[in-house]
């Protein structure tokens, strides 16, 4: 399993060369493995899915900004799935980002998982209790992973000998 943890530098870095060193570190993954990608990259992907339909639902937050355009096509190149935008809730429990005014809420926090293994993601919910000195709520997804058993049987194979030569 893959698990990579990104924070968005500020919004006057260059896309450039955060999309490429994100894009980087995701193909030095294998994607036989699960890869689940964690980011808070300032990103609102909205409800639109035009061009989108393979990897987010309509269940997001308001609008795409520029930076949520640029997540979209990151996902769709590389097989992520936008898993918060999948499941529908009431809006207190999508926004995982407050204004310290407490009046604008966004979504740009976002879990995403190999289109391949997405159904191992159940869930994805932001838990507003959580005291975690931040202006960000958690999110939380429930995973229940369906791996595969290797079989031992703890015999050795039997050899067979050619009686006709003794």
């Amino acid at each position: 399993m893959n698990i990579i943890q990104c924070y968005a530098p500020t919004n006057n870095s260059n896309n450039d060369i955060k999309d490429q060193r994100l894009q980087s570190i995701i193909e030095k993954c294998s994607r036989k493995n699960h890869t689940i990608l964690m980011r808070d990259l300032n990103a609102k992907v909205g409800i639109d899915i035009t061009r989108y339909e393979d990897i987010m639902r309509r269940h997001g937050l308001d609008e795409r900004n520029e930076n949520g355009e640029r997540f979209a096509n990151l996902c769709a190149f590389n097989k992520l799935v936008i898993r918060g935008t999948l499941f529908p809730h009431k809006r207190i429990h999508k926004a995982t980002w407050i204004s310290p005014d407490h009046t604008t809420e966004n979504e740009i926090d976002h879990i995403c998982i190999n289109k391949k293994f997405q159904r191992t993601m159940e869930y994805v919910i932001t838990r507003r209790g959580a005291d975690l000195a931040s202006d960000h709520h958690l999110v939380v997804a429930n995973l229940k992973l369906r791996l595969k058993k290797n079989w031992t049987t703890g015999q050795t194979a039997l050899q067979r000998f050619n009686t006709a030569f003794l």
